[in-house]
């Protein structure tokens, strides 16, 4: 349960890389802070390692973004222990090699990435307020990404780029389009890329391949607390609660494709995304 009179943050795929570090600056600038994390196990062990630091006023919840019902279970239970969302930051992210599919049968990139933080979002917009704000981790990638309308699931010639990149321009695009939808409620929405950031989403946590990459990278690529700068920018500085529907990189609105750009995309994919998930948003 939230500390009276304190901001409450919700932060996806916490319980390690970026996720983690967001987390931790979040609660050090005096906010509770809520884990969302997949893996209960793992969660417990960075809560730990975080309250093990300093006491921060860190809680940890588990929710599976690949998994519909488990996001709405999440949602109802979260609404009874906390009053609001101040800050909701879409952190989560999966990258695979192979195609594989969500528990309710989507590719597993646009069903962790998109589908899953575009469920959370719409169930968390009632606990919301004037001020609140969401924070999408994007990325780059968005700049290859096509939307396959006609084979969204990608049955045909998957890529594990094209899914990606697919599954980042849907964050892109959810941002600016929930960003008009919510405006007049005064609730900011806007996505980042962290840039280059070894971290451990391409890890197949089967098999662990990919670790001996990912310890190379770190010595090369930017660090988790480094690579988290711009959505906690967003999350605690003044031009995150003026500014919305835009993309920043380096703490900076950036350039996005033109794809990134499309209302008419944008508006489609709502659409297909409320279809899918069976969560409408209120008009």
């Amino acid at each position: 349960m939230a500390t009276e009179g304190k901001k409450i943050a919700v932060v996806t795929g916490a319980n390690s890389g970026m996720g983690k570090a967001t987390v931790a600056a979040l609660a050090d600038r005096g906010y509770t802070v809520v884990m969302l994390c997949r893996n209960k196990a793992r969660g417990e062990a960075a809560l730990e390692e975080l309250q093990m630091i300093k006491n921060r006023d860190i809680h940890l919840m588990s929710c599976d973004l690949g998994h519909m019902d488990d996001i709405r279970r999440f949602t109802d239970e979260f609404k009874v222990s906390y009053p609001r969302v101040d800050v909701l930051v879409n952190n989560a992210g999966v990258v695979s090699l192979d195609r594989r599919i969500t528990y309710d049968g989507y590719e597993e990139q646009f069903g962790v990435n998109h589908l899953g933080h575009f469920l959370l979002t719409l169930r968390l917009l009632d606990k919301m307020v004037q001020g609140s704000r969401i924070i999408v981790v994007a990325s780059g990638a968005h700049k290859v990404g096509k939307i396959h309308f006609d084979d969204i699931n990608l049955k045909k010639g998957f890529h594990a780029i094209k899914a990606y990149g697919q599954s980042k321009l849907a964050n892109v695009l959810f941002t600016r389009e929930l960003a008009l939808r919510v405006k007049a409620r005064g609730i900011t929405v806007n996505c980042c890329h962290p840039g280059a950031v070894a971290t451990s989403m391409g890890v197949d946590r089967i098999t662990g391949f990919g670790s001996s990459v990912t310890g190379i990278l770190k010595n090369i690529f930017l660090s988790p607390e480094e690579g988290a700068k711009t959505a906690i920018y967003l999350a605690t500085g003044s031009e995150g609660g003026k500014v919305t529907g835009k993309y920043f990189y380096r703490c900076q609105i950036s350039a996005t494709s033109k794809a990134a750009k499309s209302r008419s995309q944008a508006k489609q994919l709502f659409e297909l995304s409320e279809k899918l998930t069976e969560e409408y948003l209120p008009l």
